[in-house]
């Protein structure tokens, strides 16, 4: 028997689809038997033992359980429990009423047949939700109706001969020779069950999730989320920005946060919270989109989130690496780090000094900081951005740990500190420094920071996103990843993609992959456009844009792929494309 042990994770992976078509097999079946005549036979030898009545009713039940089964068995091709758990439920149901409406035991056994083929694959559908959750696509309405429609077609054609017009309904139910009035009967209650189905999907479909901010208990959930998150990024802090619209999971103790512009739903990252959900908010998340009829995608994915996008049927694209110090071997010895040693032993002598404040103590700062942020703001273009990197507002910068520079007793620069619960790897968000900070602030800050993290139990520090780095130029190479490379080596007039990656480079970082996920390779280029309209602050924010001069070292101030035009120390953490 051990060939049976290695043959079942094949099963289980063809199961979703075989058994859904299996299922709408048997839907289908049934609506064409109640469109079509009983045997003579076994009806009349069935009306002998049976009440008539009970015979109609199994007739008009068959077929809008045969409708209910087509419907289901999408919620089968999703690999969701609830399609498996109702097949399981329908189809001996089905089976008895095959016999009681005519003896048709060769649709029992293939009823009872399908129904054995489900009990042992239940591990197939692992996706957990509700019936009332499985969103059935328009294709598949579609699907339904035609089935609809060709049963009616064949029940037309068997019965063109019959005059059964000048019956009542009412006088139909009792007239054991009546078949044709119980294939119009039963299909006409299957189509207005198609239809009010179709009506109740159009209404009553999940309603898209308003934009949850201060005072919603939506905020305070996802803080609570965040505080205790055993799956996080250091960017899912980003739900604290007050933009965002939240998919929670059926406990509760996870969200999945997105954003919406046009057509286009962009999940910021993947979901947060607990690892065992992670599945159930990304199908969620897919359903509810497409219940709107919108373009889901997923952006800034890592690559243990590549599985769950796939299983979605996502197509993938490859938009840059992302940047993390391990901070238990950084160090600032040796030839690779001397200018960044004489940099931040430089602005130290100049007399810099670190802090990190929070809670109460960053309120009393808080008119300087914005001090700091309005000059910083003033001296660059774009503007405030959102959706992918936070803008200065009080109450968001009081949500993180904040991280100062003095010089002279005054505040000449801070950053936002995102932290994890887990403490894996922490980053930043805000970084505003101001016209008279020394030369190597940030050098200095970045420094402190790294040292911060380690004393407070962090493994690494992110850097965030080099935009188009590591994509790949090979002839058989995806168009999207050639065209992007070629933006990488050739496109410094429009960002300083090169410059961006050798900041970083100095720092030792590991480069790990990052992605955009959508349901067509064609939607990405509009997702990621889409992404830039977000974080801009949409039309009216690109157009505040300018191309900003050369540095000293004849280096450009690009955008960063989070934050639009900045300054050159400013795009090292930028993380998403403008």
């Amino acid at each position: 028997m051990r060939w049976l042990s290695e043959l079942r994770p094949a099963a289980l992976a063809v199961a979703p689809t075989a058994l859904a078509i299996a299922v709408a097999g048997a839907g289908v079946m049934l609506l064409f038997s109640g469109a079509t005549p009983s045997d003579p036979m076994r009806f009349l030898w069935l009306a002998r033992y049976t009440p008539i009545l009970l015979i109609e009713i199994s007739h008009f039940l068959s077929s809008i359980l045969g409708l209910v089964l087509v419907l289901v068995a999408f919620g089968l091709s999703r690999r969701l429990d609830a399609g498996w758990l109702a097949s399981v439920m329908l189809l001996p149901i089905a089976a008895i009423l095959a016999l009681t409406k005519g003896f048709d035991w060769e649709e029992s056994t293939v009823l009872m047949g399908v129904f054995v083929a489900l009990l042992p694959l239940r591990e197939a559908f692992p996706r957990a939700a509700r019936l009332s959750r499985i969103e059935i696509t328009p294709g598949w309405l579609l699907s339904a109706a035609a089935a609809m429609a060709g049963a009616a077609i064949v029940g037309w054609w068997s019965f063109q001969n019959v005059d059964y017009g000048r019956k009542t309904f009412l006088g139909a139910i009792f007239n054991p020779d009546a078949d044709a009035a119980r294939a119009v009967r039963s299909s006409a209650a299957a189509a207005a069950l198609l239809l009010g189905f179709g009506l109740w999907r159009l209404i009553a479909t999940p309603a898209k999730p308003k934009v949850a901010g201060e005072g919603d208990p939506d905020f305070g959930r996802v803080r609570a989320i965040l505080a205790s998150a055993e799956s996080a990024g250091a960017d899912s802090n980003l739900a604290l920005l007050g933009d965002k619209r939240f998919v929670f999971s059926e406990s509760g103790a996870s969200f999945l946060m997105f954003g919406i512009r046009g057509r286009s739903w962009i999940a910021m990252g993947p979901p947060v919270g607990r690892r065992d959900e992670r599945s159930e908010l990304f199908w969620r998340f897919r359903e509810l989109a497409d219940a709107h009829a919108a373009r889901p995608a997923f952006y800034a994915l890592g690559p243990d989130d590549l599985p769950d996008a796939v299983d979605l049927g996502f197509s993938i694209q490859k938009i840059g690496e992302s940047a993390a110090v391990p901070l238990a071997s950084f160090s600032l010895e040796g030839r690779r780090r001397g200018n960044l040693r004489r940099s931040w032993r430089k602005a130290g002598e100049e007399g810099a000094t670190f802090e990190v404040v929070s809670g109460t103590a960053t309120c009393a700062v808080m008119e300087e900081l914005k001090r700091v942020s309005e000059a910083w703001l003033g001296s660059h273009a774009g503007g405030e951005k959102t959706f992918s990197l936070g803008h200065f507002d009080p109450a968001y910068v009081a949500e993180f740990p904040v991280a100062i520079v003095r010089h002279a007793g005054r505040i000449v620069a801070f950053a936002t500190i995102w932290t994890t619960a887990q403490r894996g790897p922490f980053s930043i968000d805000l970084m505003r420094y101001a016209a008279d900070a020394p030369k190597d602030v940030m050098d200095y800050l970045f420094v402190e920071l790294i040292e911060w993290g380690r004393s407070a139990g962090y493994q690494a520090f992110e850097f965030g996103m080099a935009p188009l780095s590591g994509l790949e130029d090979r002839p058989l190479a995806p168009i999207l990843s050639r065209v992007g490379r070629l933006l990488f080596e050739r496109g410094e007039d429009i960002y300083n993609f090169q410059g961006v990656r050798r900041y970083k480079d100095k720092y030792d970082p590991l480069w790990s992959p990052r992605y955009i996920a959508a349901t067509r390779k064609w939607a990405i280029p509009i997702v990621l456009a889409d992404v830039g309209l977000l974080s801009s602050g949409g039309v009216a924010g690109l157009r505040r844009r300018r191309r900003e001069d050369r540095t000293e070292d004849g280096a450009r101030a690009e955008p960063p792929l989070r934050a639009g035009l900045v300054s050159p120390v400013e795009s090292v953490k930028a993380r998403t494309e403008t």
